[in-house]
């Protein structure tokens, strides 16, 4: 693997978290002024441009590698979803999440090194 497709996959990696960040944070603005609300919008559009990001590259990765040797890359959106969570939206971590985070992780390694 190129330094270059390696940017590629954890670009497509950080345009699914960014987006799944971005959907949460507009859910939460409904509760407080309802959909009509300009933060709902903004953050609506900047997630779903996000998740496109992460989906077209995604599909150009497919061109170039096995669906087997991406699969396991996705993997590591839950770590990274988890952190930005705890850090960006306040959420807790608990010790299942942490443990299930290392296994994932652990996962990811064996996959890739074989």
């Amino acid at each position: 693997m190129t330094p270059f497709a390696l940017f590629l996959i954890l670009t497509s990696i950080a345009g699914l978290v960014t987006g799944e960040l971005l959907l949460k944070h507009a859910m939460q603005s409904t509760h407080a002024g309802g959909f009509r609300q300009r933060t709902f919008v903004l953050f609506l559009f900047g997630g779903v441009s996000a998740m496109a990001v992460y989906f077209f590259l995604t599909l150009g990765l497919l061109q170039q590698f096995d669906l087997s040797y991406l699969y396991p890359f996705q993997g590591l959106s839950v770590i990274f979803i988890s952190i930005a969570a705890a850090l960006l939206l306040r959420e807790k971590l608990n010790l299942q999440l942490i443990l299930g985070s290392v296994l994932i992780t652990a996962g990811v390694v064996l996959v890739s090194v074989s």
